[in-house]
C-alpha cells in the first residue's frame, strides 16, 4: 500500500506494533497548554438507454418504495440542484449508475441499507443512461465511470470516489456525515482545550483522532472509533479533528508535531500521555486499554 502525501502531512497505512511504539511522545507527560502539533474495472458511461435492473430504486415502480428506501431518484439538473439546496448542511451522498452496470447493481442495496440507518444523511440516485437530462447532469459533474459516488455538504462537493466496495462506502458515509455518535467534533484549538478542561474533573481518558478530510486510512479506522465511543462511553471520551478543515486546526497539527495521519492523542488530567500513529484496529484498541491502565502485551 502506497504512502499518500497531503501537503506536509502523510496518510499512512497501519503500522506494526513495534513501529508505532517508537512514535510515542518522548515525554510521558506534556501539558496541553505548552507548545502543542479500487480494484474493479470501471464501466464507461454509455449513451444508450436500456431497462433498469431490479437493484435500482426504479424497480419498485412506485414513489412509496422510493420514500421507504430514502433514496431519492433525480431526473435532471434542476432536480439535482434542488435536492442539494433542500438538504441544507446535511451530508448528501449521490450514486451515479447505469441500468446495465453489474457493479452499480451490486453496490446499490448497500446504499439503500445505509439510507435506512443514517437518518441525518440524504441519498440521491442518478441513472446516467435514463435520458438526455441525466446524461447532461453526468457531463456537468464530470462523471464518466460508474458506480461513482459524490459527497456534498452545503452544496459543496467534499469527496468523490469510483467503484468502491460496501466497506468503503459505509466508512465514507460515517466519516463525512457522522453527527450522531458519541465522537465529539472539534473545529479549532480552542475546542480541544475546552474539551480537555471539561474532563479534568472526571479524569476520563480523552482519545483525540487527528486526520485529514481525504485520508483513506483515516476513513478506514473511523467506524471502529464510532463503535468504541459507544462501548467505552463511561470511561473514555472520543473526539475528532480534521487538520485541513481550517487554519486553526492545521496550526494545531503543526504545534503537536503531527506529520502522519491518522494520529491518536491520549490525554488525561490535562496532559498528553502519548500517541498512536496508524489505522490498525487491534493496535488502537490495545493502546486505549494501555492508557486506561490495562496491561497489554503484543
Amino acid at each position: 500500500m502506497a504512502t499518500i502525501t497531503t501537503s506536509n502531512f502523510i496518510c499512512k497505512p497501519p503500522l506494526s506494533p513495534s513501529t508505532h511504539r517508537k512514535l510515542l511522545l518522548r515525554s510521558s507527560s506534556l501539558s496541553i497548554t505548552s507548545t502543542l502539533t479500487k480494484n474493479k474495472t470501471p464501466i464507461q458511461l454509455r449513451a444508450s438507454h436500456s431497462h433498469i435492473t431490479k437493484a435500482t430504486a426504479a424497480s419498485s415502480g412506485t414513489k412509496k418504495a422510493e420514500r421507504d428506501e430514502r433514496v431519492q431518484r433525480v431526473h435532471s439538473i434542476e432536480e439535482f440542484d434542488s435536492a442539494l439546496l433542500s438538504a441544507k448542511d446535511k451530508l448528501v451522498v449521490v450514486e451515479y449508475a447505469l441500468s446495465d452496470s453489474s457493479e452499480s447493481s451490486e453496490i446499490y442495496p448497500f446504499l439503500v441499507e445505509l439510507s435506512r440507518t443514517c437518518n441525518d444523511v440524504e441519498f440521491l440516485l442518478v441513472m446516467g443512461d435514463e435520458s438526455d437530462k441525466t446524461k447532461g447532469l453526468c457531463k456537468r459533474e464530470k462523471v464518466d465511470k460508474v458506480p461513482h459516488f459524490t459527497f456534498y455538504k452545503s452544496r459543496e462537493k467534499i469527496h468523490e470516489e469510483d467503484a468502491i466496495g460496501p466497506d468503503m462506502l459505509v466508512g465514507d458515509v460515517l466519516y463525512y456525515g457522522d453527527s450522531h455518535s458519541a465522537v465529539v467534533q472539534l473545529h479549532s484549538r480552542e475546542d480541544v482545550e475546552k474539551l480537555i478542561e471539561d474532563h479534568k474533573v472526571d479524569s476520563k481518558l480523552v482519545v483525540l483522532d487527528v486526520g485529514l478530510k481525504h485520508c483513506g486510512p483515516c476513513v478506514k479506522v473511523y467506524p471502529t472509533v464510532i463503535k468504541l465511543s459507544r462501548s467505552m462511553a463511561d470511561t473514555v471520551v472520543f473526539a475528532r479533528m480534521n487538520g485541513d478543515e481550517n487554519d486553526s486546526c492545521m496550526q494545531f497539527l503543526r504545534d503537536m508535531e503531527v506529520v502522519q495521519v491518522p494520529t491518536f492523542l491520549f490525554i488525561r488530567d490535562g496532559q498528553i500521555r502519548g500517541r498512536y500513529v496508524g489505522s490498525g484496529k487491534g493496535e488502537l484498541i490495545g493502546e486505549i486499554l494501555r492508557y486506561q491502565g490495562v496491561r497489554v502485551t503484543y
